[in-house]
């Protein structure tokens, strides 16, 4: 089975069409004609099945022959981690996130985090990637770049958490998670949080967490959580 993405298709169509780009990856590369069957998701939880009607290099109509609205997660993860050094770990992070199963990212920017900006279209493409490698039909919200003082002010999640390597008391964070709830976690630069921004997120109720025993890059510590949700959630 193969996944494609339509952002804009609702449940209401009958008929889908492919932008041009997406057109020409059908026909040329996948080599797609009339009366395959494709899946199709706008990344709201549902399934569009069709049949191709027609197909150029220009474009591709499909017909909805059926509907399907998909369980979305039992529970809600949003993800704060900081902007990294190099971009092909972040890169890889959002990936291998949006394969496991993550509601909404917001980049951050620390007191030590080095990179200040990111190329927003590509990072979106890379979960468009994930979403359709996992053969999900959610597509995770992708915030614009805060910084960890403004994002603090925002509405924040029932469960708060974050994961640091400072010497402070630290619960795993398996043991600490609730069921079907929604939570926040953030996840800090390759030089960690400073003590100052641990205290911050201490004064709004954020729970310190341990991811384990070794110390973890940041993505890494990034999927660890988004794993540990998932398990938790079983």
């Amino acid at each position: 089975m193969q996944l494609f993405y339509l952002p804009n298709i609702s449940i209401e169509d009958k008929i889908a069409d492919f932008t041009k780009d997406e057109s020409k990856h059908l026909y040329k590369v996948l080599r797609k004609k009339p009366g395959d069957e494709i899946n199709i998701t706008n990344g709201k939880n549902i399934l569009f099945k069709g049949t191709i009607s027609s197909i150029s290099k220009n474009n591709c109509q499909v017909s909805i022959t059926e509907t399907i609205k998909q369980k979305p997660l039992p529970y809600s993860l949003h993800i704060g981690i900081s902007l990294l050094k190099s971009n092909e770990r972040f890169e890889w992070f959002l990936e291998k996130a949006s394969e496991i199963g993550i509601t909404e990212i917001t980049p951050i920017i620390c007191d030590r985090t080095e990179k200040k900006f990111l190329n927003e279209n590509r990072l979106k493409k890379i979960l468009i990637s994930g979403m359709k490698q996992s053969l999900k039909s959610h597509f995770p919200k992708l915030n614009t770049v805060s910084s960890l003082k403004n994002f603090l002010k925002g509405n924040l999640n029932d469960q708060l958490f974050i994961a640091h390597c400072n010497d402070s008391e630290k619960k795993p964070l398996l043991k600490l998670i609730k069921p079907k709830s929604d939570s926040l976690i953030l996840i800090g630069p390759e030089g960690d949080f400073t003590e100052e921004e641990v205290e911050s997120c201490k004064e709004l109720n954020f729970k310190n967490v341990s991811l384990g025993e070794t110390r973890l890059r940041a993505e890494t510590a990034g999927i660890v959580a988004c794993h540990t949700f998932s398990i938790a959630n079983m």
